[in-house]
């Protein structure tokens, strides 16, 4: 979700004051011990790509803005990772009434994902509930307001989630028991669809959740009481649908928005054994267009919060939004090298808003060229790991990637080299063999690296620009 925050952020700016401090630089943070995502033969994951989604288009054009360049485009800079927007009001108009224009567009999206090894998550995508605010997301037929007023704010529409007819709307989907098991008939519906297909890895079951505040709370207590009592259980209803005909893709799960500025969030236990903790990446000044402040601490006290939830459940982080509304202010060469190292250190992965072609929040201008700044989010990263990481960092100053890990007899690791000027030079130390062992300038490979013999001690694999050498 993007938003401009005027009226929410102040409250959101509070919140973040009143956190402890943390240090005073992102990259003085110790890595924190970790789970990760795993592909169908054991491997551990690294997800790196962006939201791909079409919020203008509904009804007969649905999805019409995604086409197959997007996924040719981002896998051309070396990309795996696909976060694909849906909206419920789309898929199911009318109750019980599915949609399968809209389906088969789902299928054709999905396979251009799969043509260009990208993997894709399955989002079902609401803001400020739906259609009958004028955003999209839940159906108007699904929206009970109780008929409490709405007032639309244009310049700040993350308030309006604040509105008291949208509140309503959030109690009665957590707690209605139709809506309940119409939301999770949509979800049985779409896993019994894709799950099978190649390129979904699994299903974010709802964007950033709200719900209603109680007189008198402030947003971090309103934020933990609707994350304990509604969202829990809610993860957990969807998580048995999706089961009875999924049994082994991912289930990603958000906290409210309100995690965006270092509070802590209240979830609890999600009874499943494939949960991946994926909250969002974003700060109320920067959404509402100011500038990245590098000595402020948000970016600190958020990865100190945001770590507890799946350290304590064992469960893999994978961000799935972040990226600022006006990349090209002076410090935000600064945000993208802080942001991308401190997520490194507790997560799997990550997706930026967004892939499309233009302004704002557009990963490429009209052209197709990569827009100031993002260009930074192209670097090395292990796609895939056959063993236990030991180590996976990369260097920005030098533009030096390492791994190291305790290969798997038999499992074959592989890295994603963007194009870059002067090439890649790949050095392997240890019982193993990587294929290629450089890559030309200007051009994007997968580097494969499969152990020799045993391979019983480890491997290090450093990656550094061509020119170094």
């Amino acid at each position: 979700m993007r938003r401009c925050v005027a009226v929410a952020a102040g409250a959101l700016i509070l919140i973040a004051s009143a956190l402890l401090p943390g240090p005073a630089h992102a990259d003085a943070v110790e890595p924190v011990p970790r789970s990760r995502l795993t592909d169908d033969r054991g491997r551990a994951l690294t997800l790196r790509g962006w939201n791909v989604g079409d919020k203008v288009h509904h009804g007969a054009d649905a999805l019409s803005a995604i086409t197959e360049r997007h996924f040719r485009d981002m896998s051309a800079q070396g990309f795996d990772f696909a976060r694909l927007l849906l909206f419920w009001d789309d898929l199911e108009p009318e109750p019980g009434h599915y949609s399968r224009r809209y389906l088969g567009k789902i299928d054709r999206i999905l396979d251009w994902a799969q043509r260009y090894r990208i993997h894709v998550v399955i989002d079902a995508h609401q803001d400020v509930f739906g259609p009958r605010f004028g955003h999209r997301g839940i159906p108007e037929w699904a929206t009970r307001t109780d008929g409490l007023p709405f007032t639309p704010h244009p310049d700040d529409w993350f308030s309006e989630y604040f509105e008291p007819a949208v509140q309503a709307a959030f109690q009665h989907l957590y707690e209605d028991t139709d809506l309940r098991r119409a939301q999770a008939r949509m979800w049985r519906l779409l896993a019994a669809r894709f799950g099978e297909h190649p390129a979904v890895l699994g299903y974010d079951l709802i964007n950033e959740p709200m719900g209603r505040l109680d007189p008198g709370e402030d947003l971090p207590t309103a934020a933990k009481r609707i994350e304990s009592r509604q969202l829990t259980p809610m993860y957990n209803r969807i998580a048995d649908a999706v089961r009875h005909v999924d049994p082994d893709n991912w289930l990603f799960v958000e906290p409210t928005p309100i995690v965006g500025e270092g509070v802590p969030t209240g979830l609890g236990r999600i009874d499943d054994p494939k949960v991946v903790y994926a909250p969002h990446l974003y700060n109320a000044v920067m959404e509402a267009g100011g500038d990245y402040d590098p000595a402020g601490g948000w970016l600190e006290a958020y990865e100190a919060a945001v770590v507890d939830y799946p350290r304590t459940y064992g469960l893999p982080v994978v961000v799935g939004e972040w990226g600022p509304l006006n990349g090209q202010l002076p410090h935000m060469g600064r945000f993208y090298d802080d942001a991308l190292t401190s997520m490194d250190r507790y997560s799997g992965g990550w997706a930026g808003w967004e892939w499309c072609y233009g302004g704002g929040y557009c990963a490429m201008d009209a052209n197709g060229q990569l827009r100031p700044n993002k260009e930074r989010t192209v670097r090395p990263y292990a796609r895939a790991v056959a063993g236990e990481i030991h180590v996976d960092s990369y260097t920005p100053a030098t533009r030096t990637y390492r791994l190291s890990y305790a290969p798997r007899h038999g499992g074959t690791t592989e890295l994603s080299l963007p194009p870059a000027p002067v090439g890649w030079h790949i050095a392997v130390d240890g019982p193993a063999t990587a294929r290629p062992s450089a890559v030309p300038a200007g051009t994007a490979a997968t580097v494969r690296v499969t152990p020799r013999g045993a391979a019983k001690s480890g491997v290090t694999v450093i990656i550094t620009p061509a020119r170094l050498h």
